[in-house]
């Protein structure tokens, strides 16, 4: 690898200064070893110069507060709460917010660092840095639902089984929280403590619904409380759910394996135009240069190259993809 000129060091030197600063900002305001460190110092110092000290750290802690009391009470900032709970990140929003300043700054930083020295491979870590974390939470979320409804017809089986047994809802809901495993688990423990702590079940349940978006979710929370307002067989009714989600997951992995063709045809399709580049950039470097030399138009080529790409990869999985 060649020597890091001044413009990589300047790059590198300014992206970890940047988030030393953010970092630094943060800790001295939220780190809880404040006290201890005032102790130290009034071995040192005297009492009027901590009285001083501990003036500006509340300032700081009294600004800190104001900021995230404002910030909660946005919209934006809410979302991005729900969005990290349902990913099942144990992140605050601050915290993921530092991180995709992070990758913003490094994502570019490494691109033209293991690039050497190439803009296109900076470009390409920009936007990994940019979309990535987003794209990463976007992931999560759908796993973990996906992982949800997988434990859900065994779910709904203990719960039949606990309600034929003269236990009662609340009960059958503490009987999940600890024989399940996550994340059904972790969501119906959750809901015995928003129940522990004064929430009715009615609002521990629609919390339940909003942190997990799956409709066959919906549909049990939905009979749960309805049986709750007017009486009536809640076993009966979750054993005729369970048997339809069942039907729902048969036919399901039906249509996955009558569309697997057209779904792995995409996937295909859509990587071989960049391996073939790839592969004829260390054949000849050369002959793919010319995209590079050629200024705009080299770089307009393959930018709508790549449109193309991944609209038709899109266009293919929409394809495959059909509701039940």
């Amino acid at each position: 690898m060649p020597a890091l000129n001044p413009m990589t060091l300047l790059l590198v030197g300014g992206g970890i200064a940047f988030l030393l600063l953010v970092l630094g900002a943060i800790l001295s305001v939220t780190s809880s070893g404040a006290k201890d460190i005032e102790d130290r110092l009034a071995e040192y110092i005297s009492s009027e110069e901590l009285s001083e000290l501990e003036q500006v750290r509340k300032t700081q802690e009294s600004l800190w507060k104001q900021l995230n009391r404002r910030a909660e009470r946005t919209n934006w900032w809410q979302r991005l709460r729900r969005d990290l709970i349902r990913a099942g990140l144990r992140l605050t929003p601050f915290e993921y917010i530092l991180l995709r300043i992070a990758a913003f700054v490094l994502g570019p930083v490494l691109g033209y660092i293991l690039g050497r020295g190439s803009w296109l491979v900076a470009g390409l870590g920009l936007l990994v840095g940019l979309f990535g974390p987003g794209w990463l939470i976007r992931f999560l979320q759908r796993r973990r639902v996906s992982q949800f409804e997988a434990q859900l017809v065994d779910t709904l089986n203990l719960m039949v089984n606990g309600l034929r047994a003269g236990f009662s809802v609340t009960q059958v809901i503490e009987s999940i929280a600890s024989e399940m495993p996550p994340p059904t688990s972790e969501e119906f423990r959750r809901v015995v403590q928003e129940t522990q702590i004064g929430l009715s079940l009615e609002e521990a349940l629609d919390h339940l619904v909003e942190r997990v978006p799956s409709e066959d979710l919906e549909l049990i929370v939905t009979a749960i409380k309805i049986q709750q307002q007017v009486g009536g067989s809640l076993a009966e009714i979750l054993d005729t759910i369970s048997f339809t989600i069942r039907e729902r997951i048969r036919i399901k992995g039906e249509i996955r394996t009558l569309t697997a063709q057209a779904r792995i045809s995409g996937i295909v399709l859509a990587f071989m135009p960049i391996a073939l580049f790839l592969i004829i950039n260390l054949i000849s470097p050369d002959y793919v240069g010319e995209f590079f030399n050629n200024g705009i138009c080299g770089y307009s080529m393959l930018g709508c190259g790549l449109l193309l790409i991944v609209t038709g990869y899109f266009l293919m999985q929409k394809v495959a993809d059909i509701e039940v």
